[in-house]
């Protein structure tokens, strides 16, 4: 996993979180998703820093990569 990226019971649930923050990893892609610059996200985010956010676009490929498909069968 990602330096960055921190998993805590204790902070949002156990959802992955940009590192000393309270910052989800899926509020960042969701931000992306919708068209945000880096920019725009370090408005709304002062704390992040581009390797932030890259860390986060990261992580996602990591669980993508990794996750296993599970095809039912009839």
């Amino acid at each position: 996993m990602n330096a960055r990226i921190a998993i805590d019971p204790g902070v949002c649930h156990g959802k992955p979180c940009i590192k000393g923050t309270r910052i989800m990893v899926a509020n960042v892609l969701s931000l992306l998703a919708g068209g945000y610059s880096f920019e725009r996200i370090r408005r709304n985010y002062p704390e992040l820093v581009d390797e932030d956010i890259r860390a986060a676009i990261e992580y996602a490929q990591d669980v993508v990569q990794d996750e296993e498909v599970l095809l039912a069968t009839p």
